[in-house]
């Protein structure tokens, strides 16, 4: 999960009823935190506004008192309801086993309730009212299409989040009677729907420490077969293993300390190296190609008439995002570019990292682009002070955070620690390329909603865009999304590396340094829209604007976020 891994973030059904974008209407805007937007590319299952995302629909707040102190990402937290959760008899017959005591062997009494249950902080009754919200006709109208042509109908497959979705409102509501929301004995839907609803339930079950029954129930996914199965069945499989891992580290066993240090190092060595799983990406990722020309575009338009241009890389990995940065200052014959320096800066993998730099030094021979390159190394970037970089008063520096940030909001001094070194250096511009979703929560029932119905956007994703590189797929989601999802899970505290917070957030980080945000031109948001149609899966990919950021998203739903920012 990180540049490209976390950089394309991905797709969804395989079905695509999505219009293209074209240059009348490039962008949907949210303005100052009103939902004012217009997606493009939302199928038939609704309006735009009611699939509008939870994490962009569950604002943040910050504790005032927090803003004179010390800075703190678990200070924004979601304003949601909190509603009781009542477990029924109606489950179904595996869950009509467990007993208020925890035994698969007696069924229950009586419908039990659990105050303190997964549903109780309102994630899922929020995403089961947009689900009742948006498809309660269209679901009426599906059901009885289904009865008529159960195999035409079959070929019309529900993503992974409508899966999920129904799932979810049965979960909640399985003590109630309601025909729209009940797909029970819906051949076609009830398989991967019971998978999604059983697994909910061993989650909940291991939000009450009720890790015994938990286990028995997670067994129940243990199928090999579901690795290379459809997305909600490889959904379930790696979340099923995450809540496996959640367990041994609750209970002390020894195979959890497995994830405690190697999670994050382990994906960023790999990304410092291109493989066939990096190259397949490339190819048939649209969120890497736009992600990638946008940054390019705005570091050109912002370092015009500069001949020395210095860019400070945060997390260069391969490196392969600067070869068309450099293919077009090679004939940027109006302003000769006199040197282009690269700075790479890390915490690891110091020779893969002079690796990247030896390549990015034979692109730019091939191309007669003055080059330089150089590798800062600390041992943490608590260390990090402008006196490591060779700076020079003629040169226009360029920041990149491309999905590094989220990596030290652990630790926040780190972040300040950065930040302040960034705002000495004065750079011209600050890129920076952010997931858009809300996986820091410090309760684990937030971060298992939240995560699964990402992740089950991405799996999607990968179905789509990536249907004719199934191994690299396989090798992606089972090594990079799997070390992630388990380590999002099942990790508290410093060992829970893999975060993500919303733009808004970062915004209000930002501020703390004075920082302005600045607008994308309109070339290189139309120039966007021409990308995107190279792809067959393009289509898919929606743009819009949360203020000055764009966002990008799978029909409709934010996966990554691009902005620009200045002192």
């Amino acid at each position: 999960m990180a540049n490209f891994i976390d950089e394309f973030n991905l797709c969804g059904a395989a079905e695509d009823n999505c219009s293209s974008l074209n240059a009348e209407g490039l962008i949907g805007e949210v303005k100052n935190g009103e939902k004012q937007a217009h997606f493009y590319g939302t199928d038939d299952w609704g309006e735009p506004e009611e699939l509008y995302p939870l994490w962009l629909d569950s604002w943040f707040y910050q504790d005032k008192n927090a803003v004179s102190g010390d800075w703190n990402f678990n200070d924004f937290v979601l304003d949601v309801p909190t509603p009781t959760f009542h477990f029924s008899e109606e489950e179904n017959e595996k869950l009509m086993k467990i007993s208020a005591e925890g035994s698969l062997d007696d069924a229950p009494k009586q419908a039990i309730s659990h105050p303190f249950s997964f549903a109780s902080l309102g994630l899922l009754s929020h995403y089961d009212s947009r689900f009742k919200r948006f498809t309660v006709e269209n679901q009426r109208n599906f059901i009885i299409d289904i009865e008529k042509e159960p195999k035409k109908v079959g070929c019309r497959k529900l993503s992974t989040e409508q899966v999920l979705r129904i799932a979810a409102a049965r979960f909640i509501q399985s003590s109630q009677k309601i025909d729209d929301l009940s797909m029970m004995g819906q051949p076609y839907l009830s398989n991967e729907i019971q998978l999604a609803q059983d697994l909910l339930a061993s989650a909940e079950k291991v939000a009450n420490r009720q890790f015994d029954v938990a286990t028995k129930l997670l067994n129940l996914f243990d199928q090999p077969s579901f690795k290379d199965g459809t997305p909600v069945e490889r959904v379930v499989y790696y979340f099923a293993e995450a809540l496996r891992e959640k367990i041994e580290r609750e209970t002390g066993k020894p195979s959890s300390q497995e994830l405690k240090a190697i999670v994050l190092s382990d994906i960023e060595d790999a990304m410092t190296t291109p493989d066939a799983t990096a190259l397949a990406l490339q190819q048939r990722m649209p969120f890497v190609h736009v992600a990638q020309f946008t940054a390019i575009q705005a570091i050109l338009e912002n370092v015009a008439g500069k001949h020395r241009i210095h860019i400070i890389d945060f997390a260069i990995r391969s490196g392969v995002q600067w070869t068309a940065l450099m293919q077009d200052l090679s004939v940027r014959y109006e302003c000769p570019v006199q040197l282009l320096k690269i700075t790479a800066v890390g915490t690891a993998s110091k020779q893969k990292m002079e690796k990247t730099g030896e390549r990015l030094m034979s692109f730019a021979e091939t191309v007669n682009l003055p080059f330089s390159f150089k590798v800062i190394m600390v041992e943490d970037m608590l260390e990090l002070n402008d006196g490591l970089f060779e700076l020079d008063s003629e040169e226009a520096n360029v920041v990149y955070l491309s999905f590094i940030l989220r990596t030290m909001i652990a630790c926040p001094n780190r972040l300040q620690t950065l930040m302040k070194v960034v705002k000495t250096i004065k750079p011209c511009i600050v890129v920076l390329k952010a997931v858009e979703a809300n996986l820091n929560s410090v309760t684990f029932v937030n971060r298992f909603i939240e995560a699964i119905f990402f992740f089950g956007l991405l799996f999607d994703c990968l179905e789509a865009c990536m249907s004719s590189n199934v191994a690299e797929r396989t090798n992606l989601e089972s090594t990079y999304f799997s070390q992630g999802i388990r380590n999002i899970i099942a990790s508290e505290g410093s060992d829970r590396t893999i975060r993500h917070v919303s733009i808004d957030v970062w915004r209000s980080f930002f501020s703390r340094f004075l920082m302005e945000e600045m607008e994308l031109s309109a070339s290189s948001l139309y120039q966007v829209s021409l990308v995107l149609k190279e792809f067959a899966c393009g289509a898919s990919i929606t743009l819009h604007k949360n203020g000055k950021c764009l966002i990008l998203g799978w029909k409709g739903t934010p996966v990554q976020s691009i902005s620009l920012w200045k002192f």
